[in-house]
């Protein structure tokens, strides 16, 4: 196997489309980060709320605002396991299931609004796991013009890397095994959308991302990833790539 790089973050959204909390350490399941993405804010007529409409979002100008994230449970330095917390823009803060989150959700956007799910419930989009490198984000910064914060991209697992352009496009079906016991199977790029242009709690929306990348690189950054065994992360693992032989070069 060969070192690629290092774990420089960690992230989870325990609430959907809200901004995250950063994490020293991070355990994993089969699903991926545990409590990552269990709970949504649902809309009256079914859908999610988002920074996007489509077929099943719909958008909340302002969610990305809120914040969320697990308090620590007695005892336990990861904060692994807990309760989920949903936090207004002006810190105002209700425990996930709280009718009271219900009620500020549905103030503060101007229509029917309840924060719905649980430890069993995920929200992912379109894997348990996303990984980004701070070679791509270098990259893409470049091609527009700036600093491109990680955090715009939403990603779970951020990686410290020393290579130039979109190193991680040539990681597509192998393995990554990170720090001492996790192993995730990477998939396709990320395709990305509306909201890497968006602002969120504490991230300025920046230079934009979003037609740049359509322009350069397929509108693609970063990399889908699946739990093959899970374990805790912990920011300076070092990562490990096994290349499948289907795997194709870096892109530049």
């Amino acid at each position: 196997m060969t070192r690629v790089g290092t774990v420089q973050a960690l992230y989870r959204y325990p609430v959907k489309s809200t901004a995250g909390q950063v994490l020293e350490l991070a355990e994993v399941d089969v699903r991926g980060l545990v409590l990552d993405r269990t709970w949504a804010v649902r809309t009256d007529d079914g859908e999610l709320g988002s920074g996007k409409t489509s077929h099943r979002f719909r958008k909340l100008d302002g969610l990305l605002r809120w914040r969320s994230g697990v308090s620590r449970a007695p005892g336990s330095a990861s904060g692994e396991p807990g309760d989920v917390w949903l936090e207004d823009p002006d810190g105002r803060r209700w425990g996930a299931g709280d009718p009271g989150a219900d009620e500020a959700l549905s103030a503060a956007f101007r229509r029917s609004l309840r924060l719905l799910g649980g430890s069993r419930t995920t929200y992912h989009d379109d894997s348990g796991v996303h990984l980004v490198t701070t070679s791509s984000l270098r990259r893409a910064g470049a091609l527009a013009g700036g600093v491109l914060d990680a955090r715009r991209l939403r990603p779970n697992l951020v990686l410290a890397t020393e290579g130039e352009g979109f190193v991680e496009d040539g990681w597509e079906g192998s393995e990554l095994a990170v720090g001492p016991e996790v192993v995730l199977r990477l998939g396709e790029p990320m395709p990305r959308c509306v909201m890497v242009d968006q602002a969120h709690a504490d991230v300025d929306a920046g230079p934009r991302v979003l037609r740049t990348l359509g322009r350069e690189h397929a509108t693609l950054l970063g990399l889908k990833a699946e739990v093959v065994r899970g374990g805790t992360l912990r920011v300076g693992d070092e990562a490990r790539l096994r290349v499948s032989r289907a795997a194709g070069p870096p892109a530049p």
